[in-house]
Order: C-alpha cells, then sequence, then structure tokens
C-alpha cells in the first residue's frame, strides 16, 4: 500500500476477516477507511456493496487476506477464507509465501495453491522472509518448469520492518505509530524487491463505473447521541457498525475512558468495544469518576452495549497477567482475570435467547471471540443470560451474553452486517430512554 501510494495512485484497502489491527495501519498508510469483508459472517450482497462503495474513487483496490489462501470457517467448506472472497468480488491473487528456509519444494507448494481451485485467478507469487538474493534465484528457477504464475519477487528477512506483536496480535497503529520514515522504509522495501510494474499490468482494469458511490442519506431530524469508547485501551470497532448506528439515526460522540473524568453530556446510549483494558487496568481503576458515572448511568436504564474488553471493563474487577485485581464498573456482578493462554477463538453465531437492546428473542446475528481473559465464577441466576451461542463446531457453547438493566456485555464481537436490524433496534432503545429521561 505504501509503494502504490508512492506512485501517486489512490488505494482502496481492505480485510478478509474478523480483525481490527491491521484495518488500522491500512488506514494510516492510505488515508482511507479500511473494510472488513467476510464470507461466513456477512451475506454475499453486503460483501459486494461494501467492496463497491468503499472502492469508489480509487486507483487500486488491496484486499489483505485472512490466513492461508483456503483458510476459513472449517476444513469442508471455502466459507470465509480468502480464496472464497476473491472469487466473489472477482479479484486475482498475489500469493505470498514465507520461505525461510526453503528450496525446491517451494515450488511444490505454489503448485499446490495453484491447482486446488482452478476458479482462482493468480496475478503472481511473492516469496518473503527470503535469506539472500541467491536464495530468491534458486526458488525462481524452481518455479519457471512447475507453475503457470510468475514470480513477482522476494523480499529478504528484515527486522527494519517488523512490527511488534504481542497477546492479540500485531501492536495497533496507536502505539506502533507508522511515521513517514517507517512508511517510506515499507515502499523501498517493496520498489527495491517486488516487480511492482509487472504487477499492475497483470492486474485488471476494472471500470470506475462497476464502483458506484454511495448517495450520502439525509441526516435524521432527530440524531441521538451515541457514547464510543475510544483510546488505547478500547479500539476494536468494525467500521461498519458504526456506520449502521449512524444510518440508524446515531451522532457518534467519542470519549476516552482512560483520560475523561465523565461520560459526554445528554447521551442517549453507550457503546463500548474490545481492545487491551488490562493493559490499562490501573488507569481505568483509579478513573473513578467515569466508572461511577457509567454505573449511575446502567442503573439509570442507559442502552449500553460492550463487547470483550468493554465487557470486562464493566464487570466488577479484571486481574491481570501478573495477579494483580484491579476493580471496574461493576455493571455486571462476576469478575475477569486474563489467562497465559488463549481462552476462545473462532466464529460464533449468537440467538437472542431474549429480547435485548439488539432486537427481539429470535433474532439471529453472527460474530466471533478472540481473548485471553475469562469470567472467574459463574454469573448465577441474578445475571440475565440473552445469548445462545453456537461456536464452529455447530455445538451450543456456554451462553456469554448478560443484559443487567439495559446494559448487555458479552466476549463475541458482533458485526452488524450480519442482522443490520441490530442497529436499528439498538437506536429504538435509546429513543425509548430519551423519551423517559425527558418525562423526569
Amino acid at each position: 500500500m505504501a509503494a502504490l501510494k508512492r506512485r501517486g495512485l489512490t488505494v482502496a484497502p481492505f480485510k478478509v476477516g474478523p480483525d481490527f489491527i491491521d484495518p488500522g495501519h491500512h488506514t494510516k498508510i492510505t488515508g482511507r477507511i479500511s473494510r472488513n469483508l467476510d464470507g461466513w459472517m456477512l451475506p454475499a450482497a453486503y460483501n459486494r456493496e461494501c467492496f463497491q462503495q468503499a472502492a469508489a474513487g480509487a486507483d487500486i483496490t488491496v484486499v489483505e487476506g485472512v490466513m492461508g489462501l483456503y483458510d476459513g470457517y472449517d476444513g469442508k467448506s471455502e466459507a470465509g477464507s480468502t480464496a472464497q472472497m476473491a472469487k466473489l468480488i472477482g479479484l486475482p491473487i498475489v500469493l505470498v509465501v514465507d520461505a525461510a528456509s526453503m528450496a525446491r519444494s517451494a515450488a511444490a507448494l505454489v503448485q499446490g495453491f495453484e491447482n486446488f481451485d482452478n476458479q482462482l485467478e493468480f496475478a503472481g507469487v511473492i516469496f518473503n522472509n527470503l535469506g539472500s538474493a541467491g536464495h530468491l534465484q534458486y526458488l525462481t528457477d524452481a518455479l519457471e518448469a512447475n507453475v503457470r504464475m510468475p514470480c513477482l519477487g522476494g523480499i529478504l528477512r528484515s527486522e527494519q520492518v517488523a512490527i511488534p506483536e504481542r497477546h492479540l496480535g500485531l501492536v495497533t497503529e496507536d502505539e506502533h505509530i507508522l511515521t513517514a520514515e517507517r512508511e517510506a522504509r515499507l515502499a523501498d522495501l517493496l520498489e527495491a524487491h517486488v516487480h511492482i510494474d509487472r504487477l499492475l499490468e497483470r492486474l485488471d482494469d476494472h471500470e470506475q463505473s462497476k464502483f458506484p458511490g454511495k448517495s450520502g442519506s439525509p441526516e435524521p431530524d432527530n440524531q441521538f447521541r451515541i457514547g464510543v469508547a475510544r483510546d488505547k485501551a478500547f479500539c476494536f470497532y468494525y467500521q461498519d457498525n458504526l456506520d449502521l448506528l449512524a444510518a440508524a439515526g446515531a451522532q457518534i460522540v467519542y470519549f476516552a475512558p482512560t483520560e475523561d473524568r465523565s461520560l459526554p453530556p445528554d447521551l442517549d446510549g453507550l457503546y463500548l468495544g474490545g481492545g487491551y483494558p488490562e493493559l490499562s487496568a490501573r488507569i481505568l481503576s483509579e478513573n473513578t469518576g467515569m466508572r461511577a458515572d457509567i454505573q449511575n448511568h446502567s442503573r439509570q436504564g442507559l442502552p449500553i452495549y460492550a463487547e470483550c474488553g468493554g465487557f470486562m471493563y464493566l464487570c466488577a474487577a479484571l486481574t491481570d497477567q501478573q495477579g494483580r485485581a484491579y476493580p471496574m464498573v461493576g455493571c455486571f456482578p462476576f469478575r475477569t482475570r486474563m489467562a497465559p493462554r488463549l481462552r476462545a477463538l473462532g466464529y460464533r453465531e449468537v440467538t437472542l435467547s431474549r429480547d435485548t437492546i439488539l432486537g427481539a428473542a429470535g433474532q439471529l446475528i453472527r460474530g466471533h471471540e478472540f481473548h485471553y481473559s475469562a469470567i472467574e465464577e459463574d454469573p448465577g441466576s441474578d445475571v440475565e443470560t440473552v445469548y445462545t451461542v453456537t461456536k464452529r463446531a455447530g455445538h451450543q457453547i456456554q451462553a456469554g451474553g448478560y443484559q443487567v438493566h439495559r446494559t448487555l456485555g458479552s466476549y463475541t464481537h458482533l458485526h452488524f452486517g450480519s442482522c443490520p436490524t441490530a442497529a436499528s433496534a439498538f437506536i429504538n432503545t435509546c429513543r425509548i430512554y430519551r423519551q423517559e429521561r425527558n418525562q423526569v
């Protein structure tokens, strides 16, 4: 993306799969919001429309895949995979192969990918993590007589462009700032080691008419102020969720639980996304004004939706990986604890078992889980359970959705694009709350 931008191209970025961190880096580089595409969470029509709208006005689109090319929901289908999305939106694949310690076997690997699904179009292969220029020549020679796709180059192993990682993946763009110097280094690397001109020549020339811009809908006359937590502790949001809320009548008002001492005034609703509350646990705990304000609003019936990190923040306490316990907001009466290993990872299909702020009982919404923490004890009968959750294998798992007053919390990151009525249901609840507040 940095190399294409340097050439004067307007780049529209996308990410396949349930990911919040990579799109942030994309947006930082390109200056355009990176959108998530997902063949399992989202309907085909939604993916196509999202792609066409976000690609409008761009010279080129770059879609970063998820895991391996054919990896997705399960081993029996292509659902959720990069390959499925490439066919759905009609784009060629640039296959990136980690060739560390690989020799002629790399050709067999590439050949296997090339022949696994004859409906895919490949623009070429780029080798990554190479030891030397001679290593690249060896691999190129191996490809020539065995595969159809061309080699577009190879990137030498370099710690200078590595992005630090931690328990939920790469460090976010808020903390690992892609400065102008780092961006230039990335572009230099690609210009030096990848045949960008050859790649561009092999790409389809999509007509602009295929990417119509979205006509702006008029803002509702009576917008509802939705507070959205946005700081280093809470930074995991699908942009589509925020857009769907805005389309339903929300005015998004950002605030920082790590810094602000109270909620923004006159809120009609609250949205606390995921992130890293465990890394800011002391700061969040010491901000007693914010904690008390959120708890007070929850008791007064303010619609509050919290997922994963936001859910942890609304619990009674959070214990970090060093065993230190910090009091949190206390909307939910149970405690969460960080674990040394991953506790949950995968797609989730949620059925609302009771009426909630996101919709009526029976409504289906899809999402995913990815977290290292867990609830320390059974929440007990005092907490209303409102989710029935099915994981990849089709087996029902522990409920995972809890509602107190109008406060809904869960470890599951829901994508409202899987059920667009969820956003309007939330706004309708905010409307009811406003009416109640005005009558007091």
